[in-house]
């Protein structure tokens, strides 16, 4: 574990964005870690810590655990367009470049490589998958709200179609990808910092 200078900006991996947004309660950890991508470029490492004594010691955890690096230099956030920015980004996620995005209750909100048709009937499957998380969850089993995944081959070493569940304050929504899942790209990083500027732009203008 390599301790960041002082003058460091945080950045969720991959695998520290799972961590921070892979599930409908997040604790506390993954709360603080949720900060680091709530505002329009990185957080810088003293103004991550200031907020809370029990930072220090989540960061160490975070970066001996690869949630999180440190950066010479701020970046910025997706300044886009949702709409725009939505197919662009989550083809990247997949193998064969095909994907939707759905809310939770099976609306799609964007989609790549599918027809239009498609991308309804995989969001509806996606509200599916999310009741019956709900339900199994009421009954003392979380695990079926967790990845989904279908397999064309017995031998189940790729998925033909996989859904993941994600939540991002407080809202649910499902990235449904043909192929291999590609979740160790940057670009997963990327939609959830993208999914949660919108919103709080959203509130802005709704609050002004």
């Amino acid at each position: 574990m390599t301790t960041p200078p002082a003058t460091a900006w945080l950045m969720l991996t991959p695998p520290g964005a799972w961590r921070a947004f892979g599930q409908p309660e997040p604790d506390e950890m993954a709360q603080a870690l949720q900060a680091l991508l709530g505002g329009r470029q990185t957080m810088a490492r003293e103004a991550w810590l200031a907020a809370d004594e029990r930072r220090q010691a989540w960061l160490d955890q975070a970066l001996a655990e690869a949630w999180v690096e440190a950066l010479p230099r701020p970046l910025q956030g997706p300044d886009v367009r949702l709409d725009d920015f939505l197919p662009h980004v989550i083809a990247s996620l997949s193998g064969e470049r095909r994907a939707v995005l759905a809310s939770d209750s099976g609306f799609c909100l964007g989609r790549t490589g599918v027809s239009p048709e498609q991308a309804d009937v995989l969001s509806a499957a996606a509200a599916d998958f999310t009741e019956f998380g709900q339900r199994q969850a009421r009954r003392g089993w979380r695990g079926a709200q967790r990845c989904v995944a279908f397999h064309a081959h017995p031998d189940m070493l790729l998925p033909e179609m996989a859904f993941v569940p994600f939540w991002v304050d407080g809202v649910g929504y499902w990235l449904i990808v043909q192929g291999e899942p590609l979740l160790n790209h940057p670009t997963w990083v990327e939609l959830l910092w993208g999914i949660r500027e919108a919103g709080s732009r959203f509130l802005a203008m709704a609050q002004a």
